[in-house]
Order: structure tokens, then sequence, then C-alpha cells
């Protein structure tokens, strides 16, 4: 198993209740629905900087 970082994180008493009811709901903890929609938008942050490189490179040409 990959080694995982611990980061301390303060959310409102209303934000951890909507988190909770999501994560109940998709079947995982607090802690997994975090990450999981916490990778879910590094990956599309990625592909959206790949698409301004690629549009870049097509502009200067």
């Amino acid at each position: 198993m990959a080694n995982k970082k611990q980061v301390p994180l303060r959310l409102s008493e209303q934000l951890y209740n909507d988190l909770a009811k999501w994560a109940d709901s998709e079947f995982r903890s607090v802690n997994g629905q975090i990450e999981y929609l916490l990778t879910e938008c590094v990956k599309r942050y990625k592909r959206t900087q790949k698409r301004e490189a690629e549009n870049e490179k097509t502009n200067k040409v």
C-alpha cells in the first residue's frame, strides 16, 4: 500500500454533515469521500492543463 500523508483539516459542521451524507450514499467513509473528491479534482485539473498546453502549441504554429 502506498504511503499516505496525514493532513489536519477543519470543516464547518454543515460541510462535514453534507459530506457524511454523501459518503454514506456512496458507501464510503468521510475520509474516503474527501480523498475520492480531491483525486477526481486533481485528475480534472491535469486534463485541463494538458489541453491548454496542447492548445498553446497549436496556436503558436
